[in-house]
Parts: structure tokens; C-alpha cells; sequence
């Protein structure tokens, strides 16, 4: 079924065993048996994959998807593939694609039992394209995959709605996807999002490892709050609590559904800002998700170096202490769960430091120094070294935050 403007055919569902398969001898067939007769009308529709609600569904969402393209997309609705033109890579010395995928984990089990669905597509966005800009690379176009039991048109429009919103606001053209309706497997108001994105950075302009060296700053951006990470402990701990969602929480100034829907932040436009305006002296970027600061930082650090991060550099937002009180969860545990209060960190040369805390500031994020890379210190305890199978360095946070 669609849900970006071109094809999204319905998965079918999973059949009953044929009783054609039976290990029983058959009986031989009369010389007077009728043929089979074709399916009646409808009988998609009753199996549970409705052709018509994906058609109405593209109707829906066409124009929040078409303000994503510029005059690289070619094509329109019902292609089976989307078309990009990369006329615009002759330009680049040795162009490097960069491609990323991801989901946004149980934060829609959030959004479905609150009928909320306008900001998971979002969320969706900032955990593919920021993981781009970690190399450095620009976002050209991104596709979108949506699993559901029941494709209800309004339900699956503010999805891709809220896709395209994003994709707008990175520089990313939507080019294609696909809803697949999935009765039987999937509840009828359950549903799953995941997508892909594909950007380019020229070979000179690449960040990462190799860039970092002894004597680096880590800057630190501010999360907008969970983001997308967590959530099935955080459901846990609601559950065991017995907090719903429209619970008000004083602390949080909003009901605990309100809290766990804040869009993840997006930090792909600021990030190219900062690598235009800080050029060689950026060495590398870190995007905060699974596993927690420490491990990600890991990441893109060489073997032979160790990044500190100094927790009393910031306090973290009150929804990780809420809920970190509300189920004993330990500091320890919290950290490789959740970002604590930071979306994206910079490594970069010291002395440009304080530009790039003032590119950010205008770029709308709030950034701040929080750490600083040295040699690999062997005899450091509670460091994190390389992480996800990156044989990279080591990464630790000291202190602790301010009360």
C-alpha cells in the first residue's frame, strides 16, 4: 500500500497449511469435477490486506511528500523504483556514498496506545540521517517501511507526514517506501516504521577516526530527551509502577505520554554548519543512541586514544531522573540505556571551541564542552573500549553532575 508516492504493494498474509499438502493418498480425480472457480470479489479485502485504504493513504500524504523534492527527483507516483539525479557528484573531487538504516524501537508501542502518530516519523529521520552526518556526508534521499496489521489511511498519512516533515527540514528527498499490511501478524492498530537514507561526503572532507588526535575537545549537544533509546525499559518501569501515560508528572511539567513523544532532535543541518565553518579543525562526530554516550564515543576513536567526559558539565533533563527514582535504576544502567542529556558530541581541535559552541547556538542547539581526548590510559577503570565490533579507543565519564 502506498504511503510515499511510489508503489507500496501489501505483503500478504501468512496462509493456512494447504490441505493440498496432506501426506494422505488422494482420492482420484472424477472425469466430472467442476474447475475451480476464480476468487469472489473481495477476497483480499477479507483476508485482511485492503488495496483501497493504501490507495487513500497516498492521497493523503502526497503533498507533505512531494514538498520534499527538489528537481534531482524524477518521476512521480507508482514507480517501482525512485529516481534521483547525482548530476551534482561530478562535482566532488572522490565522492563517497554514505548510506544508514534504522527503526525507532517501542517508542510506537507510545504512540499507539495514545493514537498519537504525527512525530514518529521524526524520530525515524533524526536515527537514520544523523547517524549520515557522522561522516560528514550531506543527505540526499531517504525511503520509509511501514509494517501494520490494519492500514487506517489518517494513521499511516501522519506517519509518512511526519517522515516528510523531517526530510524537509535535513535537506533529504523522500523518494520512495512501501506500507505492507500484515494481518495476523500484527495487531490491527499495531505498527512498525523503519527506513534508509543514502548521503554524500567528498573523501577529503571524511570524519572520523583517523581525524582525532590527543589534545581534542568533546563538545557536547543537548538532547531534546529520550529520543528514540530506552523505551522498553521505560515501559517497563511505567508498567511496574503503574503509570500511565496521561499521568501528569509535576517534575516534567507534562503528562508522562507528553514527555516520551518529544521528537528526537535534529542535528543533521547544525552538524554541516559546523563542518563548513570549522573545516579541517572538526575531526569527528558521535550520534547518541543505543549503548549510551560512552560506548558511541568509543566509536570514532582510535585505538591508542581515550575521551573523558566530565559529567559536571551539565545536568541532565528531569525525565532521567523521574524515571531512573521511579524504578531504582543505577547510574550505571541508566547511562548505557538512555542519552542522559546529550543527542551529539564534536571532536575537535581546542582552539576552535568556542566557534563552534556559537555556530550551534545560532543552529538553535545548545552545546557546551564536556570532556577531552588524551592517550589511552590502560589502567583507567570503567571505560569503554570500542563498541557494536568497532576496534576503536576508549571512552569514560568522571563526576559527577551538578545537583
Amino acid at each position: 500500500m502506498p504511503a510515499v508516492p511510489l508503489s507500496r504493494r501489501p505483503h500478504e498474509p501468512a496462509l493456512e497449511p494447504d490441505p493440498a499438502m496432506s501426506t494422505s493418498t488422494p482420492s482420484a480425480p472424477s472425469s466430472t469435477a467442476t474447475p475451480p472457480s476464480a476468487p469472489a470479489p473481495g477476497a483480499y479485502a477479507a483476508a485482511g490486506v485492503d488495496v483501497e485504504a493504501g490507495d487513500r493513504a497516498v492521497v493523503l500524504m502526497k503533498e507533505a511528500v512531494a514538498r520534499t523534492h527538489g528537481a534531482q527527483v524524477l518521476g512521480g507516483a507508482g514507480g517501482f523504483a525512485g529516481l534521483f539525479d547525482a548530476s551534482a557528484l561530478l562535482g566532488y573531487r572522490r565522492p563517497l556514498l554514505a548510506t544508514s538504516t534504522d527503526g525507532v524501537g517501542t517508542k510506537v508501542a507510545v504512540a499507539q496506545a495514545l493514537d498519537l502518530h504525527g512525530t514518529v516519523g521524526q524520530d525515524l529521520v533524526a536515527m537514520v540521517v544523523d547517524d549520515l552526518v557522522v561522516c560528514g556526508a550531506r543527505p540526499l534521499f531517504m525511503t520509509d517501511y511501514i509494517a501494520c496489521g490494519r492500514v487506517v489511511p489518517e494513521r499511516i498519512a501522519a506517519v509518512v507526514g511526519g517522515v516528510a516533515r523531517a526530510c524537509e527540514e535535513v535537506g533529504a528527498a523522500l523518494v520512495g517506501g512501501e506500507t505492507a499490511e500484515h494481518p495476523g501478524l500484527l495487531g490491527p492498530d499495531e505498527y512498525d516504521v523503519a527506513g534508509a537514507a543514502t548521503g554524500v561526503v567528498d573523501a577529503h572532507a571524511l570524519l572520523g577516526p583517523d581525524r582525532v588526535r590527543a589534545g581534542d575537545v568533546v563538545l557536547a549537544m543537548a538532547s531534546s530527551g529520550l529520543h528514540s533509546n530506552g523505551y522498553s525499559l521505560v515501559r517497563r518501569l511505567l508498567a511496574d509502577a503503574g503509570w500511565g501515560y496521561e499521568r501528569h508528572v509535576e517534575e516534567l511539567g507534562r503528562t508522562v505520554g507528553e514527555e516520551l513523544l518529544e521528537p528526537t532532535a535534529l542535528y543533521t543541518r547544525p552538524c554541516l554548519a559546523l563542518a563548513d565553518a570549522l573545516s579541517e579543525q572538526l575531526h569527528a562526530f558521535s550520534h547518541v543512541t543505543g549503548g549510551g554516550l560512552a560506548a558511541n564515543l568509543a566509536r570514532v576513536l582510535p585505538t591508542h586514544l581515550d575521551a573523558e567526559v566530565d559529567r559536571s558539565t551539565w545536568t541532565p533533563q528531569p525525565v532521567f531522573r523521574v524515571l531512573a527514582d521511579l524504578g531504582g535504576v543505577s547510574r550505571e544502567d541508566a547511562e548505557v540505556t538512555w542519552n542522559q542529556g546529550v543527542g551529539m558530541l564534536a571532536l575537535l581541535a581546542p582552539e576552535a571551541a568556542d566557534q563552534a559552541v556559537e555556530v550551534l547556538r545560532t543552529a538553535g542547539v545548545r552545546a557546551w564542552v564536556a570532556g577531552a581526548v588524551s592517550g589511552a590510559d590502560a589502567e583507567a577503570t570503567a571505560t569503554v573500549r570500542g563498541s557494536k565490533g568497532v576496534d576503536g579507543g576508549g571512552a569514560r565519564l568522571v563526576g559527577d553532575h551538578p545537583a
